[in-house]
């Protein structure tokens, strides 16, 4: 029936209008043209982005003719003072756009000209939909248009329920609107309260904003909090600088203010500590205390409630021992040191003699003075009385740490109170790392191998063996008993070469059965070194049968099988054992290959604060600290503090330094070797927490002191585990030097000559770090392999979904400055702001007109942005970053998953999940690599006639431009081409460009894939 059907519009906003006030804004209104009607919104004042979520409806006057009928929705600049109207865009719809209210959905449609000459910008939001007369009988009923001004009427109060009032005569019917809302489909069909809105004074709720600040507190709707759940820094993991008074002086600014009081010393970077020195060096007459005329003596040495002891001899009264012992001179608990020499006895140490010292009258001593020559004493008996035989050498003395015998002694805050001395795990020590060659063998060929089975061909490989590293050839089926491979394997080998290469012929003669046709042993002192990649002669070794042993027997025997093959030493590279971003040395293994060094590196470890226990004692948490700092090949380590969850090691240590863009790791570990109850570690060491120090951001001479947090990563999330008060010094000998270092390759020429594999390299990795650990772990005392693998980062390759979301933002970090060029450059061409558009203009002809100025253009505004820059350089190294690392907001699963051991140690449910959510993730990454592969085969199917009408398109466009080209200056080219992006909006259209229609049309082998 005619009249029965309505459309309804929902007007709901506009967005990036064009100003027409003269003031940047615009008032503006819509009016809806549609069947010959009309409805006009509320004027918004001076808002380039309005919002209405105004509704109207229009009746069709003939539902025959809906298709042949538009909706043309006008958005107007209200002029108040002239009572006119500009227009600002146009947007028209088609009765196709027309569907029924379930379907229609909110869209922005793009503001539209009239004509060529106007203006237009921005898009305007509507919903329009289709539905039947009974369901609209509550919207606004269309009411004829009138041109004059509206006249704004005092806010009303809304009413619940009001009587319907008539016009009232002389009352402007458009000043207000009655009506209803929309009926919701979904929801009660009760009628909504009527409200009466004044379309001038009406506002539209907006949407809840949340601002959300620094500190990741932020205010929401109404004022009210709430905390921001992205990860956001915190204080508490951040760098702190410190002012300590050092053996130099007071550290202020990175400058040492240095003192008149007393001499500069060497350990300048550290607090000076004084320290009571006992070296007992040996006895001799002492009594005899057994019925066999023998004594089993040792020392103890006390000062207040410090007990020392030194190790016994059997049977012996001229004992050595050359034992030293320190004693903090701040924590002496007595005036007097006690010398005590014992009898070790089963059930009770009997008495010898003792020496009591006054600490008043023992001599100072500083480096550079001499040792102090130690001294005959003869004993005492306990009442004072000296007794007749028996003497003991000693030499006691007051000193710092700089003094030698520091790192020897046993120091009294490093003794533990009931599980004995732990004598080799608690003492300071250098390590050198074991110098690490690369062995290349390259297996060529065998002749005469000798087979039990005739009537057959040997399928044959060879494996080589060093040590714990195996590697085995391809299967190689010869029909001449002489086998060829021409294959080559590389191994790490470390000095003194203990081991031996073993080479292997087996013989597969079965599923997993295989048979020793011969084998030979390589010593590794006899191999050939060499620095270059320089060709090395092959040579053929015999291979000895297996299982015979009898000298008669290998005479007699004929077996004379051979192995051609060539191996050597590759002194040219650099060993890679640790990870290639915080590598501290990059100089290839050959010495003669060396450079002249740089500068000296100096770290004074001070001291930590707030250490988190790690491990029960007596029913309380306790903490036995020590320090391993890496830097080249040269490992230190601090003494063990017992039980101080504040310690202060004051140890100074010196690196020579070859490059300056290497890095110093420290690290902090709790001694597993001193008594805890909890036994679940097996002794092993804890890690508590590392710094790194990349040496290219230290400034020359400067002294950097800060407490740096200790954050470890445990499967529960980041934890703080205190902080390490460190003293930093990078001193260049050459500055020229290390200038130069810049232009040189960052690794040896013999890697780039001869690269390695990316598997090679991170096989050979695993391998070296492991040969370092096990030479590491055989000194004393021991660096143990867990301390090794910590401060190499060996599992820093291991997959964690923490680890690439962080690598992902750090991408986007990197290509932020870019996005930011082009968001500048399209703000330029949008002309947001005229004069910079115009100036961008003017430098675009200068370059130009003048090409030879934009390099120099180019590099003197890099120049000026980093002399700009240089007033905000960093002024303190960098240091773990949780924010950066995301480690604050991390998902506890994917903490497991990265503590996961590999191969996995989790139920089956629990990987099948993981593994459901990696294939989640790989499949986003494969759409983003077919994305672009999809391009690439676009801009190959140009010339490829794939598409022959897009071939021929692209052809005759490339025949009419190069006879443009040839004819037309390059540089109006340029320029009319710069002009043309950077052309006005009023030139510009929503839709996108002719040449990236046509190319998103092309073909790709997307359609061949399965």
């Amino acid at each position: 029936m005619i009249g029965n059907v309505k459309l309804g519009v929902e007007v709901l906003s506009a967005t990036n209008l064009i100003a027409k006030d003269g003031e940047g804004t615009s008032s503006a209104f819509v009016e809806l043209h549609f069947d010959g009607q009309r409805h006009r919104t509320t004027i918004k004042e001076k808002d380039l982005n309005p919002q209405w979520n105004e509704r109207f409806s229009f009746t069709v006057s003939d539902p025959a003719n809906l298709p042949n009928l538009t909706l043309d929705a006008y958005v107007y600049h209200d002029i108040k003072p002239s009572h006119s109207r500009s227009l600002l865009g146009r947007v028209r719809l088609h009765s196709h756009a027309f569907v029924a209210q379930q379907d229609a959905v909110t869209l922005s449609y793009p503001l539209e000209k009239r004509n060529i000459i106007s203006r237009a910008k921005g898009e305007l939001s509507l919903r329009v939909y289709l539905l039947d007369d009974h369901l609209f009988h509550n919207v606004q009923p269309s009411i004829p248009f009138v041109t004059e001004p509206v006249v704004p009427t005092p806010a009303p109060v809304p009413v619940a329920e009001p009587a319907p009032e008539a016009p009232r005569k002389g009352h402007n019917h458009r000043d207000t609107h009655q009506f209803y809302s929309l009926p919701n489909q979904h929801s009660a069909q009760e009628p909504p309260p009527r409200v009466v809105i004044n379309h001038d004074e009406a506002k539209p709720v907006p949407p809840p904003v949340m601002r959300v600040y620094n500190n990741g507190v932020g205010v929401g709707a109404g004022g009210i909090p709430f905390v921001q759940t992205m990860p956001s820094s915190s204080g508490e993991f951040s760098l702190k600088e410190t002012s300590p008074l050092l053996g130099g002086g007071q550290v202020v600014g990175g400058r040492v203010i240095r003192g008149t009081e007393k001499p500069m010393s060497t350990y300048d970077l550290v607090e000076e500590m004084r320290y009571l020195f006992v070296r007992v060096v040996k006895a001799r007459d002492l009594p005899a205390m057994d019925v066999t005329g023998s004594c089993d003596p040792f020392v103890e040495v006390k000062l207040g409630n410090y007990k020392a002891t030194t190790r016994h001899f059997e049977k012996n009264s001229k004992p050595e021992w050359n034992e030293v012992f320190a004693f903090s001179r701040e924590r002496l608990q007595s005036s007097v040191v006690e010398v005590v020499v014992k009898d070790k006895d089963m059930i009770k140490d009997d008495f010898i003699g003792r020496l009591r010292l006054d600490i008043n009258e023992i001599p100072v001593r500083v480096p550079p003075d001499s040792p102090l020559a130690p001294e005959w004493y003869r004993l005492e008996k306990k009442d004072g009385e000296k007794l007749d035989k028996g003497e003991l050498m000693l030499a006691v003395w007051i000193g710092t740490q700089a003094d030698e015998s520091f790192p020897e002694a046993w120091h009294s805050d490093a003794i533990p109170k009931k599980d004995g001395f732990h004598v080799s795990n608690i003492r300071s020590k250098v390590y050198h790392s074991p110098r690490l060659w690369y062995l290349r063998l390259q297996i060529i060929e065998a002749q005469d191998l000798y087979v039990k089975d005739k009537t057959r061909y040997p399928e044959v490989y060879v494996k080589a063996q060093l040590g714990n590293q195996t590697i085995k050839t391809r299967f190689m089926q010869s029909r001449n008993f002489s086998p060829v491979w021409n294959e080559e394997h590389m191994f790490v080998a470390a000095e003194p070469f203990e081991d031996h290469l073993v080479l292997t012929i087996e013989d597969r003669v079965g599923p997993n059965k295989d048979e020793t046709i011969g084998k030979c042993s390589i010593p590794l002192a006899t191999i050939e070194k060499r620095a270059d990649d320089r060709l090395f002669n092959a040579k053929w070794y015999n291979l000895e049968r297996p299982g015979i042993i009898d000298p008669e027997v290998l005479k007699k025997d004929k077996f004379a099988t051979r192995l051609h093959i060539r191996v050597c030493f590759d002194g040219g590279y650099h060993v890679l054992d640790e990870s290639t971003h915080y590598s501290s040395d990059l100089r290839p293994t050959a010495k003669q290959l060396w450079k002249q060094s740089i500068g000296v590196l100096e770290l004074g470890i001070l001291n930590a604060q707030t250490l988190h226990p790690v491990k029960t004692r007596e029913g309380k948490g306790v903490s036995d600290t020590f320090c391993v700092a890496k830097y080249g090949q040269k490992w230190v380590r601090t003494r063990t503090i017992i039980d101080d969850p504040c310690p202060k090691w004051n140890e100074q240590y010196t690196w020579e330094v070859y490059d300056a863009c290497t890095v110093l790791t420290v690290g902090v570990f709790d001694n597993g070797h001193i008594g805890g109850e909890d036994k679940s570690n097996g002794h092993k060491d804890l890690k508590v927490g590392k710094v790194r120090i990349r040496l290219s951001t230290l400034e020359a001479g400067r002294v950097y002191t800060h407490s740096y947090p200790l954050l470890v990563l445990h499967s529960s999330g980041v934890k703080k585990m205190g902080e390490i008060h460190l003293a930093i010094r990078f001193s260049c000998t050459s500055t020229l030097n290390m200038m130069c270092t810049y232009a040189r390759p960052l690794l040896p020429k013999m890697h780039y000559v001869r690269p390695l594999s990316i598997h090679q390299v991170d096989t050979l990795r695993h391998h070296a770090v492991s040969i370092v650990g096990a030479r590491l772990g055989r000194a004393e005392p021991p660096l143990r392999k867990e301390v090794v693998e910590y401060m190499s980062d060996v599992d820093s390759h291991m997959w964690s979904m923490r680890r690439s979301k962080a690598n992902f933002f750090r991408l986007m970090g990197v290509f932020s400055g870019l996005m930011a060029v082009a968001k500048w450059f399209g703000e330029v061409c949008a002309w947001t702001n005229p004069v910079t558009t115009v100036l961008v203009h003017l430098l675009f002809v200068i370059l130009v007109c003048f090409p030879e100025l934009i390099f120099p253009t180019a590099f003197l505004y890099m120049f000026l942005i980093g002399l700009w820059n240089y007033r905000y350089r960093a002024r303190h190294p960098p240091h773990m970053d949780t924010r950066l690392s995301h480690a604050e907001a991390v998902h506890p699963d994917e903490l497991d998953e990265e503590f996961d051991t590999f191969p996995t140690s989790r139920s089956a449910e629990l990987v099948r999940m993981r593994y459901d959510r990696l294939r989640s993730v790989a499949g986003r990454i494969q759409t983003v690599v077919g994305d672009v592969a999809t391009q690439g085969e676009r801009l190959h199917s140009l010339l490829s006639w794939r598409d022959p009408r897009a071939t021929t398109i692209f052809l005759a466009f490339c025949f009419c431009a190069a006879m443009v080209l040839y004819v037309t200056p390059f540089q109006v080219v340029l320029v009319a081409l710069g002009f043309y992006l950077m052309r006005h909006p009023r030139f510009r259209y929503r839709l996108p460009s002719t040449p990236l229609n046509f190319f998103r049309r092309l073909p790709a082998k997307t359609d061949s894939l399965l």
